[in-house]
């Protein structure tokens, strides 16, 4: 269960930090979990973030320095100097450690390092500065137990127990040569199972799931999920073993990534929150909301080219919100499992196949409510033409409109454009202009 907090508790909390009630404080966070200690942060200021992370154990620390918001982080961790830094990035994880020093700049970047005790994972962390955050690289940590594969088990266990220290989660020991070259892995089940005078090379397995350190977070994680796996081996060019990526990381990128998609959906051109400010916020909606506008107009015109229709049949202007909302439906219902199954790592077995299984169910939806729309005309309206009119529109609405939601994600994603625009306006707006032609169109062919 998350942790609740309210705006009484954390005035409490303030009250206390103010009037310096250590003991309450301790007694407090006592036993509550890293993650939720950054979320009772995040309703604080800088000042009594800092003062209550004083009190908590610097292993604690560490921790909830990692779980906490970026922005919310840095804001705080402005007031510590390089030596209090260095006594928590000496308790963190090498990948989380290398994340938050690289929002500093150089400067402070270099005089955090210099004070820290952990000379291993000092350079382990400027290991990891030198990759990009968003590829394999970036996601690792150095952290890991290997063994050599001319190694007996009880060398094996003596050395996991020596390299164990560092590592959190302990999943898997991983197979090298003389060079560190990734060979295979072993269990720990099996490893614990066997005799001490058993070779690693006749434990070992050597088919394993790995990654380089080049290759892009989203890719890793596809893969990660693709295998079921908790952990993953990042190797470099040379296939030497230097670090792993564990699937608390990887969440964190399909998190990110779902997020991203949502509000390409919703029209935001860029990744923003609700505490940016007022104008990175309209920024990134007004791109959209500009297309769906022009849009708008161009309709607006595009009616104006039917007024005679409109005037000799003023019937036809009720149903125009009904083709205008069923084509963007159709679209973005269509598109949406186009690209979720982009997301989840592309089609299956013959693209004709999948065209035919999308042009199949659109005639099913279209037959269906063109004929309820022509069952309501029928019962509430005695012109039989306008009623057959409005049928075929809908039908040939939603076929166009079903192809469209289907071939645009398809389309962007070849040329490198995320294929959840395809899901927000600009399908709406593209099958709201497509319906509008579709329906006069009919009605100028079958009421000549």
């Amino acid at each position: 269960m998350s942790f609740e907090y309210s705006a009484k508790y954390i005035k409490q909390l303030s009250r206390a930090v103010e009037q310096q009630e250590d003991t309450y404080l301790i007694n407090e966070f006592d036993g509550m979990h890293s993650a939720d200690i950054s979320s009772v942060m995040e309703g604080l200021n800088a000042e009594e973030c800092k003062y209550i992370l004083e009190l908590l154990n610097p292993e604690v620390g560490a921790n909830v320095i990692s779980e906490i918001d970026e922005d919310t982080r840095k804001n705080f961790l402005e007031l510590f100097t390089p030596q209090e830094l260095a006594k928590y990035m000496d308790q963190t994880d090498s990948d989380d450690a290398a994340d938050i020093l690289n929002e500093f700049p150089v400067k402070s970047k270099e005089e955090v390092l210099a004070s820290m005790n952990n000379h291993e994972k000092v350079q382990y962390i400027i290991d990891l500065l030198h990759y990009e955050e968003d590829c394999a690289g970036g996601l690792m940590a150095k952290e890991l137990v290997k063994a050599n594969i001319n190694w007996n088990v009880k060398q094996c266990i003596d050395e996991v127990r020596r390299q164990g220290r560092d590592v959190d989660k302990l999943y898997t020991v991983y197979v090298v040569d003389d060079y560190d070259v990734l060979l295979g892995r072993i269990s720990m089940k099996k490893l614990l199972m066997a005799t001490d005078d058993i070779k690693v090379s006749d434990l070992y397995e050597p088919q394993i799931a790995k990654v380089y350190s080049y290759q892009d977070e989203e890719e890793v994680a596809d893969i990660m999920q693709h295998y079921d796996l908790e952990v993953i081996p990042v190797i470099n060019v040379q296939g030497r073993l230097i670090g792993r990526i564990t699937i608390d990381d990887v969440v964190d990128v399909i998190t990110e990534q779902a997020e991203k998609d949502q509000q390409a959906m919703s029209g935001l051109s860029e990744d923003v929150e609700e505490t940016d400010s007022f104008w990175q916020m309209a920024k990134a909606r007004l791109p959209w909301l500009i297309v769906g506008m022009s849009g708008g107009l161009l309709g607006a015109n595009f009616l104006g080219g039917f007024e005679a229709e409109l005037s000799r049949i003023p019937a036809m202007a009720f149903f125009i919100p009904l083709i205008t909302a069923t084509g963007g439906n159709v679209g973005i219902q269509s598109s949406t499992i186009v690209v979720q199954t982009l997301a989840s790592g592309g089609f299956q077995g013959s693209v004709w196949n999948r065209y035919l299984r999308v042009f199949i169910v659109a005639i099913l939806n279209g037959l269906t409510l063109a004929s309820l729309v022509y069952g309501f005309n029928m019962v509430f309206s005695d012109n039989h033409e306008l009623a057959i009119v409005v049928s075929v529109a809908l039908f040939s609405v939603i076929m166009i409109a079903s192809f469209m939601g289907t071939i645009t994600p398809i389309i962007l994603n070849k040329f490198g454009i995320n294929p959840a625009l395809a899901s927000g306006p600009f399908i709406t707006t593209c099958n709201d202009l497509i319906g509008l032609g579709v329906y006069f169109m009919v009605a100028k062919l079958m009421l000549h």
